[in-house]
């Protein structure tokens, strides 16, 4: 049991993200807002 929880785990190269889908991502999320009203929710993506 040792061994197992002392070993290393390493990212596999193909597991990595591309640098275009971190982009993407973080512009999405920078756009992406959340507007509280008192009767509902509303999400607004500013484009």
């Amino acid at each position: 049991m040792a061994k197992i929880y002392s070993k290393k785990t390493l990212v596999i190269p193909s597991m990595k993200p591309k640098k275009e889908t971190v982009s993407f991502l973080l512009n999405y999320s920078k756009a992406f807002s959340f507007l509280k009203t008192s009767t509902m929710n509303i999400e607004i993506i500013a484009n």
